[in-house]
């Protein structure tokens, strides 16, 4: 856990001005477009790993400005981390990417969501589809005993325009494989999570939109899997509208259906975060 720092009178006062108030604990900044924080976390919250919350600040005219933000810590962390675009003229994020440690954010403790194990039928093999922050869900699941007890193999798919957005991703997975916890039930040879990067722009050891390599065979002779089953495979999608689309038709080509938590299927899309 990271260590907070005192909290000064002006976070004082913004604990009384804010309402569900939480305080920053640290911030990261990876890229000139993305960045992650953590903040304290409220003792009543409980959450499913892959759930999201509403996030914010006090906007311009005095009224709570929220967003929507996928919980990337998993259930059993003490904090709650977030993975964020930085968005120049963004209502929120123009605010939310200059926020430090010991400032407040609001946050309203009342998760939901459909990225969950709850919303798919029991399988051998899931797969995480993200582009871009929609990593965020994934990042929380991976680190998820649950994941581990209730598949034989995990891959984790993350498609960015450059190398640098992939940084984010490629440290957590890099985490969860030396934690000790998780050692253990992902297995010495370490096979257990599989993660598979992608870029669109620059240049990097594997090119090209996920959706693409996989309608062309790609990703299943990189990865040495004949395709996909609804026997054996389980879903989750999160990125932009076209992506969940193309997703879903692919998935749906392969025989998967489409889940929710009343409904488990065989695969599930988050529609929070799309327009």
């Amino acid at each position: 856990m990271t260590e907070q720092k005192p909290v000064t009178q002006s976070a004082a006062t913004a604990v009384k001005a804010l309402p569900d108030a939480q305080t920053v604990t640290q911030v990261q900044h990876w890229t000139d477009r993305l960045f992650s924080f953590r903040v304290t976390r409220p003792q009543t919250l409980r959450f499913r790993s892959g759930e999201f919350v509403m996030i914010g600040l006090m906007g311009d005219n005095g009224k709570p400005l929220l967003r929507a933000y996928s919980i990337a810590s998993p259930s059993w962390d003490d904090e709650l981390e977030f993975y964020s675009i930085k968005v120049q003229d963004g209502p929120l994020t123009s605010k939310l990417q200059h926020i430090q440690e010991g400032d407040q954010i609001i946050l309203r403790p009342k998760p939901v969501g459909t990225l969950v194990h709850d919303a798919l039928l029991p399988g051998k093999r899931i797969w995480f589809f993200a582009t871009g922050t929609g990593i965020a869900p994934f990042a929380s699941l991976i680190r998820d005993p649950e994941t581990y007890e209730n598949y034989d193999e995990v891959i984790l798919t993350h498609t960015c325009r450059d190398v640098a957005e992939l940084e984010y991703g490629r440290r957590l997975v890099e985490s969860v494989k030396n934690d000790e916890m998780l050692r253990e039930l992902i297995g010495d040879g370490l096979d257990k999570l599989r993660y598979y990067p992608t870029t669109t722009r620059e240049e990097s050891p594997k090119m090209g939109r996920i959706t693409e390599l996989l309608k062309d065979g790609t990703v299943f002779r990189d990865l040495g899997i004949e395709g996909m089953s609804p026997e054996t495979d389980r879903a989750m999608v999160c990125g932009s509208l076209a992506f969940n689309h193309d997703l879903k038709d692919i998935l749906e080509g392969f025989g998967l259906r489409e889940g929710a938590n009343s409904d488990p299927k065989e695969y599930v899309v988050e529609k929070a975060f799309v327009g």
